[in-house]
């Protein structure tokens, strides 16, 4: 069993540069004059990125798999909710035959469009496989997965080297799920490869009627579709990197539908814009301070334990989030198998221990780097520890840099830049199942996404276990020794979670997402439905 598979933000961050917030909106138009002139029952959205490939076995982030939802079907699909859970999609029925082999069968009469005929288990079969034949970054989403068996055109197996439990939160429901067209995808690639952002055939209940980079991607009704009316006409989505621009632009009307920042949540909650409804999320993310071992400064455990000590999570959470977001236990948020209850290391930590701790170094007059990118966010948070290590005698540089930059720092692949890296503020991001927030903490991924560059044989073990039991207590077991070996190597302070809050008008949708609060657009609904 491999010891990664790919995370939706760290490789969108290697093939993108930074995308200007706001498109159309940055340039002062309004949107109902710069793209669209007809209204009707239409959503409008703003989402953090731009798409990079509507390609489901190539992508690259949550939020091309948002839109793919809408294109084409999966065996299953996330419910709408407060707690995360799958009903069947494409699938009419589909069960766990034997730890290794999953049987399926497909609803009868679902079409593609452009003539391509009637899905069938082949399509499943050529959907997943074409992942594993072309190497995609995406391969490592589907586990031990050896192929897929037919049994007729609707029935097939799936069939697992060894057991793999994710299969059920990060494959079937999200983005290697989706189903493609066989016959569509090698006509227009000749070899089953990446169609990128165009797309040869549908089977969801919208169609691309067109996309703009940097500005806008609408969706229409599917004429093919033959399942539940959805409730839009058309679904446009305008790319806004910068949060505080998607306030402004919901502000004015250009979106009906948007993230804001949690520094802003007190605000729109105490005073919200009219006909406004504001949802609290609990995010999937986790961010938190790491410190490259292998650097001879923080080779001592004892230093590393004086820094993890001096950290006062709560203090930084209320200049960094404005007291909006939640204290992190470990890497695996609340809500899922494997949270621990609480941290190693008390959330406020203790000055006199720290100093104790570096006592026991024997070091004084510590002078360390911290790197982050150039955010606000992460600035904040790494200039407030800059302040909280000073008051043990550490004298600490914050080096900002920019995302396409930072990213890249820990990477051997890269150069030598790793080996100056010292402390280093991390924000990533996360699906529902803990196997998707350890896997990046193994010696396999030592100089890639590991700057740490922690390792431990015992947590190799218990990370290629865990997502062989089925058992969620049992598998919850391994998950909290794993991040327990992470804070006791004196390696990892963990901080937050972060927070999801979204506004939306009520007078214009009825807004349906995922427990992180990630959009799930099928399922939104006009205000009088």
């Amino acid at each position: 069993m491999t010891n990664c598979f790919r995370n939706v933000d760290r490789r969108t961050f290697l093939k993108r540069g930074a995308v200007l917030g706001g498109g159309v909106i940055a340039a002062g138009m309004p949107l109902s004059n710069a793209i669209w002139a007809a209204e009707g029952k239409v959503l409008k959205a703003a989402a953090p990125e731009e798409l990079a490939t509507l390609d489901p076995g190539f992508y690259t982030s949550t939020y091309e798999v948002n839109v793919m939802n809408c294109l084409y079907l999966k065996l299953t699909r996330y419910k709408p909710g407060s707690q995360w859970g799958w009903d069947l999609e494409a699938a009419e029925k589909i069960e766990q035959v034997d730890p290794t082999h999953i049987r399926f069968r497909l609803k009868k009469g679902i079409k593609f469009t452009s003539d391509h005929g009637e899905m069938t288990a082949n399509d499943v079969k050529f959907s997943l496989e074409r992942i594993i034949k072309h190497k995609s970054d995406s391969m490592a989403d589907l586990g031990s997965l050896d192929h897929v068996e037919i049994e007729d055109d609707h029935t097939g197996v799936i069939v697992f080297k060894t057991p793999y439990v994710p299969v059920w939160t990060l494959v079937f429901p999200y983005a290697t799920g989706h189903i493609v067209s066989e016959q569509a995808v090698m006509k227009a690639t000749k070899d089953g490869g990446n169609f990128g952002m165009k797309p040869p055939a549908f089977s969801g209940p919208y169609v691309l009627a067109d996309w703009k980079q940097n500005q806008y991607t609408l969706l229409t009704r599917n004429p093919d579709w033959s399942g539940p009316k959805p409730g839009f006409d058309e679904i446009r989505i305008i790319p806004i990197t910068d949060t505080k621009t998607a306030e402004r632009a919901y502000l004015a009307g250009d979106v009906d539908f948007a993230t804001i920042s949690p520094d802003s949540l007190a605000t729109f909650k105490s005073n919200p814009p009219p006909d406004t409804k504001v949802e609290e999320h609990p995010s999937l993310r986790y961010i938190w301070l790491g410190m490259n071992m292998d650097n001879p400064k923080l080779k001592d455990i004892n230093v590393r334990k004086a820094i993890q000590w001096a950290i006062n999570v709560p203090q930084i959470l209320d200049g960094a989030y404005a007291g909006q977001a939640n204290v992190a236990t470990g890497i695996i948020p609340q809500g899922m198998i494997g949270h621990r209850e609480k941290a190693l290391v008390p959330s406020e930590g203790d000055l006199a221990k720290a100093k104790e701790f570096l006592e026991k170094a024997g070091v004084s007059d510590l002078q360390l780097t911290i790197d982050c990118d150039n955010s606000s966010l992460h600035s904040i948070i790494a200039q407030t520890i800059q302040a909280q290590l000073s008051q043990i005698g550490i004298a600490v540089q914050v080096n900002s840099q920019d995302t396409g930059s930072y990213v890249t720092i820990g990477q051997e692949s890269e150069g030598d830049r790793w080996k100056d890296v010292q402390l280093f503020i991390r924000n990533d991001g996360g699906l529902p199942d803990p196997y998707y927030y350890t896997a990046w903490f193994t010696t396999a991924q030592v100089g890639i996404w590991n700057w740490a560059r922690f390792r431990s044989s015992r947590y190799d073990e218990l990370n290629d276990k865990a997502i062989t039991i089925e058992d969620p207590t049992e598998r919850a077991k391994l998950y909290y020794e794993m991040q327990d070996l992470l804070e006791d190597s004196g390696a990892y302070r963990f901080l937050t979670n972060g927070a999801t809050p979204v506004v939306y008008r009520t007078t214009r949708i009825k807004a349906a997402t995922r427990p992180d609060g990630v959009p799930l657009y099928v399922d939104f609904k006009p205000p009088s439905a």
